[in-house]
């Protein structure tokens, strides 16, 4: 101890080893703060302190809340809680800005104070689900093993080849998970079954492969109870909060799309007998204008709200109904204006219809109604017929000018 610090009076102090209050016996892992250490002996700092597992280059997540000290290093101990960040984050994924970069690193995690028998929760590194997973848990203790998805949820990584068998086999080497449990278990989500052989997991690694519930917040129901209780929490939901939380996403892909789409619509709507017309552009523009966000409306909100009610099976024919219906309700409106002919209001019509036909195409990757091979016949058939009433649209719009 310094001269400096004998004066000061300061008792530097290791940090207490962990103990079980209950007496059984079990093997702890000391949890380390982000400081590395207790309070520091000569008061409080007068800001935040650095971690020592900080370097230059590399920034310390905020969710982090420590580290817990393993046979296989400094494991990071994950916050259940989520911060104003983790919310701000969520929302601008939701409007679909940085969604192609929102994930953690992958590897091996810890949610309260994991010892050696406690579950190991496999999930992707989609901050999105990294989140859901960890938020349920609470004070649960359990490891974390996350899949270099490539920032894509379970569901959709299952299917793309990213959450699959050869990930799990090469995470659970690279974690050394075998050193850090005693069991031989892994819990993974249903939804990532499509991906993963259990069977070529337990003979690549020697981890059994149990299928977890579908939604995170069943994880801590089904880790204290036999998972062949409830069968509610292995069926797949697509309530209407569900559907309706796509839709912002929906809408601001659309962003992009929407002044080419109005440039070229006030185009073709100046088009008549004096060949082009400024006037026409602007009085027709808009009944166009009007009728395309009737198409998106119905397409990217109308269906997924009303999604178990609308008639049809395939999305294309559910976008047709919606479209269609919104459609002949602003032709009624649209078909008194005088530059609108019966002609040009059945144009407006089909656009609309098809519009909503297109962008109801959209949730069929989202939802248990469909299947991958599902979805690519309907796309492979309803496509061109789309197509080709786009252009049947355009023809009665223009042809409309003329009668």
């Amino acid at each position: 101890m310094s001269e400096l610090s004998k004066q000061n009076g300061c008792r530097c102090t290791a940090p207490p080893k962990a103990s079980n209050p209950s007496g059984a016996a079990m093997e702890m892992f000391p949890v380390l703060s982000p400081a590395g250490n207790n309070e520091p002996c000569c008061g409080a700092p007068a800001g935040p302190p650095s971690s020592p597992y900080e370097r230059p280059g590399y920034t310390l997540c905020p969710f982090v809340k420590g580290f817990v000290q393993t046979p296989v290093g400094a494991v990071p101990r994950v916050g259940t809680t989520l911060h104003r960040r983790d919310r701000l984050g969520a929302a601008r994924v939701r409007l679909g800005i940085g969604r192609n970069d929102y994930k953690v690193a992958p590897g091996i995690y810890a949610a309260g104070i994991p010892d050696r028998d406690a579950p190991v929760l496999v999930t992707a590194n989609y901050k999105l689900t990294f989140d859901a997973v960890r938020r349920c848990l609470g004070e649960t203790a359990a490891w974390l093993l996350v899949l270099d998805t490539c920032g894509i949820n379970v569901w959709c990584a299952a299917g793309k080849g990213a959450f699959s068998t050869q990930e799990l086999v090469r995470r659970v080497r690279s974690t050394r998970l075998a050193e850090l449990v005693h069991h031989r278990r892994l819990i993974l989500p249903q939804l990532g079954a499509t991906g993963v052989a259990a069977r070529m997991v337990k003979k690549a690694c020697g981890f059994e492969v149990v299928w977890g519930p579908v939604r995170a917040a069943d994880i801590p129901v089904f880790l204290s109870a036999p998972p062949e209780s409830d069968t509610a929490m292995r069926r797949v939901t697509f309530t209407l909060p569900e559907r309706l939380v796509l839709v912002p996403f929906e809408l601001m892909m659309l962003r992009k799309y929407i002044l080419p789409v109005l440039a070229g619509l006030f185009v073709l709507s100046g088009i008549g007998p004096p060949i082009f017309s400024i006037a026409a552009a602007w009085e027709r523009g808009f009944a166009a204008a009007a009728a395309a966000a009737a198409g998106i409306f119905a397409g990217s909100i109308m269906v997924p709200a009303l999604l178990p009610w609308i008639p049809g099976r395939a999305f294309a024919v559910k976008g047709i109904v919606a479209g269609l219906f919104l459609g002949l309700l602003l032709g009624g409106l649209l078909w008194d204006t005088p530059r609108i002919s019966t002609l040009s209001g059945s144009g407006l019509v089909l656009l609309t219809t098809v519009l909503s036909s297109f962008l109801a195409m959209n949730f069929t990757g989202c939802t248990p109604f469909t299947s991958p091979s599902g979805v690519e016949k309907e796309m492979r058939h309803a496509i061109p017929l789309q197509a080709a009433a786009v252009l049947l649209a355009a023809g009665l719009w223009i042809g409309g000018a003329f009668a």
